[in-house]
């Protein structure tokens, strides 16, 4: 991901007359030690009528001595440098033992070496008087790591001097610049020289360029950097330290020295590092000068990976294929399901394996905000249960925004919604009174709202279990759940209810709503024990029993239905209005007593009787009502449990109803429970955790513009609220999220669905996807194959090609009306080895499951994708299936299936052949007349495939690349949580490419062996891959197989028997360093990565010539070197 630019620096001097010139010394050339990699320079000087001499100064610097035999009205110097950006970790250096901590001191030899960097201005004189011997005692002195405490003295005064151009010639001292609190760079500069040489360490002064590049992404936390691009001439400190060499220190912005710092000329004092040093004849001059830096060169990166005219580009196509999909009423809705992690925490569980957290709820909640107000400002906060897989100790949450779709509010105050993170101080009290305000609201009898109770018995008898030598109160109950909900039931009080339920149901067409009392054997309702919300633990087996043939079928409402209007918010009526202030008071007196529920149950029982005995019939059991809304305060906030409710209709007046009361009472709720039923008219945007992530369920767009519009504000609010889409490993891989990026595609309807309208647009994706493995492995996570999470359709069993083939041909072609065909064919065939439907590339649960109404829903699921580090990179991913999607519509692809064999994760595991086979599938798309063009990919190849080095040997250049793996997953072993299946990710494959061999002449060897090498389309040109152990841990595959690492390649020369150069790969720091933490951004990434390459380490021949390795049949895997796999087992 490097970013190459042009540096031009341009100095003039116009005279006034003819002049003489002495000889002049220029030192505008990178010096021999810069880090940053130089590509090309040129120097230019006017009058052209001179000579010019390179020489180095004493301390390595490059000088050009100019001479100039004839008087000139001008004297001009023109520096171009072009260097590439390549990321510099400038803290990644080793130190010697003795010089970890400050103070230290060097050894007797170093120090007679470094005397001139030890040089002290007197303290006594001018140049360091007062205010210098004052600010040096104010220097932390304790012993402290030396790092620490260069970053602290730099940073120090960078806030204490002020920075100016000061265009006057030489250098303040350092009493000059601590008396006026301001200076330039050189200033600044000179003045930490000597600080540090006064602390006994080596420093030296340091004169170069400063390229600044604009940030892609404004900063979340301080300064976001230069607003354009810029360079200038700059100064800065350099320190030397044991084992590491010189260190550079910019006191001027405080950070160390980086890729964007190249120096020029490195002395002990800034004299000798003045970039143009000389003398003219007295003369009036006119003096001007230019610094500009221009990219020439940018590879795609995850932070930018378009430039505007691409993105321009891909934005037309869009709304092109949206054009085609109007015009062939192909009626499509896309969405997703995006995953997100934290900035500032890689290494927590809840960001690895677990799947909740606090930090990962925080976080959540904070996102959800955003995005109500971002998306749906009248959208309705909703608080739900999730996903609870076995072995979890409680269920996942699940936070939602609702909004409708005809654009009506379904929530109008956002005030009157509570924050989900802040103690209102409500009370029972104030459940009491909004319960009986939605009675009224809602026509329902405020008898019927019914107290619920702890279940005190059940606590106490767990603390008679107890050793009688432990005092419940006197312990610590956090240590024990159950302790710990009766520690709090005591100190709230047993006879105080939890909360209100009222029983409610839809009603008949004289009233809306139903409700009744809830008789129970102990007279009043007593709650499952438990600390989650209370509709969650009901007592509804102990209600009455239906009498037989009344039992209430599972809510369900067809999704095919026909929906009506909803209506206007404005135009819902409530029964009553809301209770006087006295009413509301008297009435939780009466709620609080509990004894008129008891008298209200035994004069319905005797109603009842006399009904009976009117009629001379068996008495009929009073209809219980058995789904309930509970109302309930917990932690200071009102929790309101929303009942299961078949009809959209009914849930938007409960809410309204709720809102009525809320905002009436000046009491903000939080709206928990069951969601609203499932709707075409209604919208959600989900935010629930998962494994590692949280994941964000996007409303499905309509069109393209929809479409870019939500994702480019969702990745917007997400970055915003501190959450990120990049994840990486120790070495510096990047991972994506881990969770994915599911793209869903549907109808409106389930009717409108394409995929339930023609079955073949499945089809064709299925045979395309198995026609080009590129589609499968070029978007896709690291952990791939058949017991991933989306295996292909080929990677599980062998016959699965052969029973698609079959339910393939039983497709007809075009628009059918049987929504359930595509289910009933494919059902049994898109799944993983164990028969799970849900691990899948291709997933249908949601298409027409015939388990339930909400796997009727017409959406398909690639599972597939990783999650993309960019916004855009999303997008042209969508765009992509888009446009398949458009193609298959006109001409459907209906072509035998093909059996790869080995050969799928042989040849497709490298990147080479996945981006050959991706160019076969941009040049289908262009040939049916969409211009989706190959470049707009590239960002995906190097996000996925990342780039490790390369080196030039003569005519020859090697280039490696990551290569893809597939995971293995292990047999059963025993672990602390009971049985467990470890994945070994232990073995790695790398990429090599070589340009520029001669066929029969060169061999490329790793560790010793011939690598298999096959040639590309181009003439010289070779590509192979190797296969290697990189760490041995105790679970894995072949655990007695050592490391192969480092990885040495060499090019052997077999006309001479010579290696002729080549490189080293290692798996961890060459230098044996080990990271502490994972890398916080993509730089420090790509450092990880450039560091463990080197173009180092070739086999030495001795004098003796090499004999080239013989070819190793490889016969299963003919691309690829197997370093596990000795080589006579291959004879």
């Amino acid at each position: 991901m490097t970013i190459r630019v042009s540096i031009n620096h341009r100095t003039r001097y116009k005279f006034d007359r003819p002049v003489s010139l002495s000889p002049h010394t220029v030192r505008l050339r990178p010096a021999p030690h810069s880090r940053t990699p130089i590509h090309s320079y040129s120097l230019k000087i006017k009058p052209e009528q001179h000579f010019i001499n390179w020489q180095q100064d004493s301390f390595g610097n490059y000088l050009a001595r100019l001479v100039f035999p004839e008087k000139c009205t001008e004297f001009e110097v023109d520096v171009e440098v072009v260097a590439d950006m390549t990321v510099i970790n400038p803290f990644d250096f080793f130190v010697e033992e003795y010089a970890e901590y400050f103070p230290f001191s060097y050894p007797k030899q170093l120090k007679k070496e470094l005397l001139p960097y030890l040089e002290k201005e007197s303290s006594k004189g001018k140049n360091c008087g007062t205010l210098f011997r004052k600010r040096m005692k104010e220097v932390n002195t304790k012993k402290q790591r030396i790092n620490d405490f260069l970053v602290e003295i730099n940073q120090q005064l960078q806030q204490e001097i002020g920075y100016l151009v000061r265009l006057e010639p030489g250098v303040q001292t350092p009493e000059e610049t601590l008396e006026s609190g301001q200076g330039s760079c050189r200033d600044s500069a000179w003045l930490l020289v000597q600080m540090l040489r006064h602390l006994g360490l080596a420093a030296r002064f340091a004169s170069g360029y400063l390229v600044q590049l604009k940030a892609d992404e404004a900063s979340l936390d301080g300064p976001s950097g230069a607003a354009e691009d810029f360079t200038d001439l700059h100064a800065w400190c350099e320190v030397f330290l044991p084992g590491a060499g010189w260190v550079g220190l910019d006191p001027t912005s405080g950070l160390f020295a980086s890729e964007g710092h190249i120096p020029l000329a490195c002395t002990p004092h800034p004299v000798s590092a003045a970039p143009i040093a000389g003398f003219t004849d007295k003369c009036e001059v006119e003096f001007d000068f230019s610094n500009t830096v221009t990219r020439v060169l940018e590879d795609p990166r995850v932070t930018k990976p378009y430039t505007e005219d691409q993105w321009q580009d891909i934005l037309a196509l869009g709304k092109s294929v949206d054009k085609e999909f109007e015009k062939n009423d192909v009626r499509l809705t896309m969405g997703g399901e995006p995953t997100f992690v934290s900035i500032d925490d890689m290494e927590s569980t809840q960001w690895n394996t677990d799947a909740l957290g606090d930090d990962k709820l925080s976080l959540a909640k904070t996102l959800l905000l955003r995005i109500r107000d971002r998306f749906a400002p009248n959208g309705l906060i909703h608080y739900g249960q999730g996903k609870w897989y076995p072995g979890e100790e409680i269920p996942r949450w699940a936070l939602g925004v609702f909004w409708r779709k005809d654009g009506e509010p379904l929530w109008k105050k956002s005030s009157s919604l509570a924050r989900i993170d802040t103690d209102y101080g409500h009370t029972i009290k104030d459940a009491c009174r909004l319960s009986h305000a939605m009675c009224s609201l809602l026509d329902i009898p405020s008898i019927h709202c019914q107290p619920a109770y702890e279940d005190a018995f059940h606590y106490l008898q767990k603390d008679q279990s107890l050793p009688n030598n432990i005092d419940l109160l006197a312990q610590n109950v956090k240590s024990d759940l159950d302790r710990r909900r009766l520690a709090a039931l005591i100190d709230r009080g047993v006879s105080v209810p939890t909360g209100l339920v009222i029983p409610i149901g839809r009603g008949d067409d004289k009233k809306q709503w139903k409700s009744s009392l809830w008789p129970m054997k102990r007279e009043r309702i007593v709650l499952i024990p438990g600390d989650s919300p209370m509709g969650l633990r009901l007592p509804l087996n102990s209600l009455p029993l239906p009498a037989t043939g009344e039992e209430e079928l599972p809510i369900q409402r067809d999704p095919f239905a026909a929906r009506e209007p909803l209506v206007k918010r404005t135009d819902i009526r409530f029964a009553g209005p809301i209770p006087t202030h006295s009413q509301l008071s008297a009435a939780e007196e009466a709620i609080l007593s509990n004894k008129r529920i008891a008298e209200a149950l035994k004069l319905e029982q005797e109603a009842l009787e006399k009904e009976a005995l009117k009629n001379d019939k068996k008495q009929a059991p009073a209809e219980v009502v058995r789904t309930a809304m509970c109302i309930e305060a917990r932690e200071g906030r009102l929790h309101i449990f929303m009942p299961p409710l078949e009809y959209l209709e009914d849930y938007i007046v409960l809410v309204a109803a709720i809102e009525e009361a809320a905002t009436k009472l000046s009491l903000p709720v939080i709206i928990e429970g069951y969601e609203p039923p499932k709707d075409p008219r209604l919208l959600k945007l989900l935010v629930t955790p998962d494994p590692g992530v949280i994941e964000v369920n996007v409303h499905p767009s309509n069109n393209w513009d929809e479409l870019v519009e939500t994702t480019t504000k969702l990745y917007e609010e997400a970055r915003l609220s501190r959450l990120s889409t990049e994840k990486f490993m120790l070495d510096g891989r990047h991972t994506g999220t881990g969770g994915g990026n599911h793209i869903t595609l549907g109808g409106a309807t389930p009717e409108d669905s394409p995929l339930l309208r023609r079955p073949d647009l499945l089809r064709s994706f299925i045979t395309y996807w198995q026609h080009h493995p590129s589609l499968s492995y070029l978007f896709s996570g690291m952990f791939l194959g058949p017991t991933s999470q989306a295996p292909r359709v080929d990677e599980g069993r062998d016959e699965m090609l052969y029973e698609l083939e079959i339910a393939f041909s039983q497709m007809s072609e075009g628009e059918v009306e049987q929504p359930w065909l595509v289910d009933r064919l494919l059902r049994n065939l898109l799944i993983d080895i164990t028969g799970n439907t849900h691990r899948s590339e291709f997933c249908i649960d949601k298409l027409y499951s015939p388990n339930s109404a909400s796997g009727r829903l017409g959406i398909l699921e690639f599972r597939g994708f990783e999650m993309p580090p960019h916004s855009r990179m999303a997008l042209v991913q969508s765009l992509f299936i888009r446009t398949l999607l458009a193609r298959f519509w006109k001409e459907p692809y209906k072509k035998p299936l093909v059996r790869w064999g080995t050969a799928l994760h042989d040849r497709f595991m490298m990147p080479h052949h996945i981006w050959q086979d991706m160019k076969d599938v941009v040049n289908d798309l262009q040939d049916h007349g969409y211009p989706f063009e190959l470049d707009w990919l590239a960002p995906f190849e190097e996000f996925r495939f990342p780039h490790y080095g390369r080196v030039k040997l003569d005519n020859v250049e090697l280039e490696l690349r990551w290569a893809i793996e597939p995971w293995h997953v292990l047999g059963e072993e025993s672990s602390s949580f009971g049985t467990a299946r470890y994945v070994d990710s232990s073995v790695e494959r790398l990429q090599i490419k070589a340009t520029g061999l001669t066929d029969g002449r060169y061999v490329l060897t790793c560790n010793g062996r011939r690598v298999p090498l096959r040639n590309t389309e181009r003439h010289g040109e070779y590509v192979g891959a190797v296969r290697y152990r990189a760490w041995q841990p105790p679970s894995a595959l072949h655990p007695l197989i050592a490391p192969h690492v480092p990885l040495i390649f060499d090019v052997i020369d077999t006309w001479n028997g010579k290696s002729m150069g080549g490189c080293s790969y290692h798996v961890s720091h060459p230098g044996g360093r080990s990271y502490d933490a994972f890398p916080v951004n993509s730089f420090e990434a790509e450092a990880r990565r450039i560091n463990r390459f080197e173009k180092l380490s070739h086999t030495q021949s001795h004098g003796e010539k090499i004999e080239p390795p013989l070819e190793e049949p490889t016969n299963e895997y003919p691309y690829t070197l197997d370093l596990r796999r000795p080589a006579y087992i291959n004879k």
